[in-house]
């Protein structure tokens, strides 16, 4: 979709010609794009974040701000209060956290964290930070495409990644490449060579013997009513089954966890860890049982203050309430700043967090406005705005 493409949808739409939207209460400050991983371009995510009734969107991709300048002129057009920000793993080896599961599934002492409320004016700066990375991750990337070809090999399938990946990526406009690019070049092999639903599903579980939930194997033989989801889908499928046996450490693409945040604040942003919590019987049903940050949650708090971090953020709907009434207090106790966001990649999922509606997390819709007053003001007068929101940096 292009910037065109929706002002002509918006003025159709408010000359009563289209069905205006629904009219809801709802943030998302979590949406990926195809700079990262996503079947949404910038303009193409503020459309649905505004067909799907949110009042306010915020654009996250991994490593990359490349389309965070779209995002912005696509909300122009429809009038939305936005935020930017970037996601990123960073290295917390040089501190009491080395060796520690945080809150990464594939490798320990390393954490995802994230920068809200970028500035407008220093976008390019941080699209600049991260380009030596971005770089550095597709070196790592080239391994695990080796790894997958190792393993589908047998079965006469075999990925390049640069025929095969980085077509589907953003890579050359200033985009990121992830795990889930290699997967979904797979994917797109194994469609290619497969022409049914039922054709994959014996693929997958009889000769590459993954397993395959009852849920998976349904929503994949859904593919000839819902296409827009099949491939995806089926990389869902590889990624809960094969990531761990092509994974790479990641090393020299992820900054340091101090480089991280004095880059952060040197561009005025918001320097937030992303909270994941232990997984036991997941609430949302899309993680296995692992352990992360729970069981020393407090040490974490508190290494997070001494590194300065300003926010925490976390995800409604992926833990539990006892959980979350846990973080939250921490929050308070320490004074994080609370952001968040449902991290948005796939087509199946809702831009619409419905846990929003619960009591305990109201909180978060009015810190989502004053996240985005911050961010407008720093875009103006960066010094000024620090000043003014100051309750919402590190002390």
């Amino acid at each position: 979709m292009t910037l065109e493409q929706l002002k002509d949808i918006k003025e159709k739409t408010d000359a009563g010609l289209l069905p205006k939207p629904a009219d809801t209460v709802y943030v998302n400050n979590h949406i990926h794009t195809t700079y990262s991983f996503s079947p949404y371009s910038p303009t193409k995510a503020l459309y649905m974040a505004w067909q799907n009734g949110l009042k306010t969107a915020g654009i996250m991709d991994h490593d990359s701000v490349g389309g965070a300048k779209e995002f912005l002129a696509a909300a122009e057009v429809i009038g939305m209060p936005v935020t930017c920000g970037v996601e990123c793993r960073v290295d917390m080896s040089k501190t009491v956290l080395c060796g520690k599961r945080i809150n990464n599934p594939d490798q320990i002492s390393v954490a995802y964290v994230a920068m809200h409320g970028i500035p407008h004016q220093n976008i390019d700066a941080v699209q600049e930070f991260f380009a030596p990375y971005r770089e550095k991750r597709n070196a790592r990337n080239r391994k695990m495409c080796a790894n997958i070809t190792a393993l589908v090999a047998p079965y006469g399938l075999s990925l390049d990644f640069d025929a095969d990946v980085l077509p589907i990526s953003n890579y050359a406009l200033g985009g990121s490449v992830t795990e889930r690019h290699i997967l979904f070049a797979l994917t797109k092999k194994i469609t290619a060579r497969y022409k049914t639903p039922e054709e994959v599903i014996a693929f997958l579980r009889d000769e590459m013997k993954l397993s395959l939930s009852d849920k998976v194997k349904g929503q994949i033989l859904a593919g000839r009513d819902t296409p827009d989801f099949y491939e995806y889908d089926i990389l869902g499928a590889l990624k809960s089954n094969m990531v761990e046996k092509i994974y790479v450490d990641a090393t020299d693409e992820c900054p340091d966890v101090r480089d991280f945040i004095e880059m952060v604040h040197q561009n005025g942003g918001i320097a937030a860890y992303a909270y994941l919590g232990d997984v036991g019987d997941s609430v949302t049903g899309d993680k296995k049982a692992q352990k992360f940050e729970d069981d020393y949650l407090d040490l974490l708090v508190k290494v997070l203050r001494e590194l300065k971090f300003d926010a925490i953020t976390y995800m409604p709907t992926r833990n539990t309430l006892a959980q979350l009434q846990r973080l939250m207090k921490l929050c308070k106790e320490n004074g994080f700043f609370e952001i968040s966001g449902e991290d948005i990649n796939s087509p199946r999922q809702s831009f619409i967090c419905r846990a929003l509606d619960d009591p305990n997390f109201g909180h978060l819709i009015d810190a989502t406005y004053t996240l985005i007053h911050y961010e407008n003001a720093a875009s103006l007068d960066l010094e000024k705005a620090k000043a003014d929101f100051s309750h919402i940096f590190a002390k």
